[in-house]
């Protein structure tokens, strides 16, 4: 069955370009009215001008869509409500949120300047959290909610450079593990979308033959699956030169050490059997972990 969006509405952060533009313009597509959210900044998040969001809306609304643009910077709590509050105004309803608006500012943590580790992580991480709380409560009001968070491979696997951008990525997964299992009773699914595509954040970051087979559009097909009707939650995708996978936070059996004076040795010793992925679990919460270990710890008393 095709995904439609009639109907639906929809906000996207950084969709002035790249892989936020294609999100909006799929979206569109399909039913959906979008606002077309940018600050129109630069790679580093410098500058800001409307121009970006205006063309992309003016592209949806001359393919017959419904859109509107807004220049909030994410970073601005106050001007997120008031970007929501004009979705509410114009739409009545907010019913997908993608939280795609990013930055890079990559060195080495050696060299990294502390301002550039808290504005990556403030644009990414606090950014997510601001749009998420201001449409959290109309979407808990109408029962129905689609969330994606723009993960990153750097997050989940690390990448040299970019502490920052990893920490910030990483923060996201946390973020949707616990909001899908708070939103589930509302009907709103919470997900993480990590894309590989070749963008101004990526193209100095791959060689050109790479980057011609990265279209940022083979990403989009993941994203609208992550939010239609009938979308999972809590699903960490993978999507990139039109692959997809899934990757997951998984838990070992592992091993009962007990409360003794050689336990650290213990530890360091049998590190291969706490790591033997045999009848790895994938957590449904973190109230898994304390529930293994204390399950072993009443079997070795036994």
């Amino acid at each position: 069955m095709t995904i439609r969006f009639d109907g639906r509405v929809a906000i996207v952060t950084g969709a002035g370009g790249g892989l936020g533009r294609q999100h909006a313009l799929a979206l569109a597509a399909r039913g959906a009215a979008v606002v077309v959210n940018d600050l129109g900044g630069n790679v580093d998040g410098n500058g800001g001008a409307a121009t970006a969001a205006n063309a992309v809306v003016d592209e949806i609304r001359k393919a017959g869509g419904k859109a509107i643009a807004n220049g909030a910077s994410v970073t601005d709590w106050n001007a997120v409500q008031a970007m929501v509050a004009d979705a509410l105004r114009e739409w009545g309803r907010v019913d997908i949120l993608v939280n795609n608006a990013g930055i890079l500012r990559d060195k080495t943590f050696a060299k990294m300047d502390l301002a550039d580790f808290r504005l990556v992580m403030d644009v990414h991480l606090m950014g997510a959290v601001h749009c998420t709380k201001a449409v959290w409560e109309t979407m808990r009001a109408q029962n129905y909610g689609r969330v994606v968070m723009t993960t990153s491979s750097t997050g989940l696997f690390g990448n040299f450079g970019q502490s920052n951008y990893g920490a910030a990525k990483m923060a996201l997964v946390g973020l949707m593990q616990t909001l899908s299992l708070e939103g589930a009773k509302h009907n709103i699914r919470v997900n993480c979308l990590a894309p590989t595509a070749a963008t101004r954040m990526t193209e100095n970051l791959m060689p050109e033959a790479v980057l011609r087979q990265l279209e940022a559009g083979a990403v989009t097909p993941g994203l609208l699956a992550l939010v239609a009707d009938d979308a999972p939650t809590r699903t960490i995708l993978c999507a990139g030169a039109g692959s997809f996978e899934r990757a997951h936070v998984t838990l070992t059996q592992g091993i009962h050490v007990g409360n003794r004076a050689d336990a650290a040795e213990q530890v360091a010793a049998h590190l291969d059997a706490i790591s033997d992925r045999t009848g790895e679990t994938v957590p449904e919460s973190g109230a898994a972990q304390g529930a293994l270990e204390i399950a072993k710890a009443a079997a070795a008393h036994r």
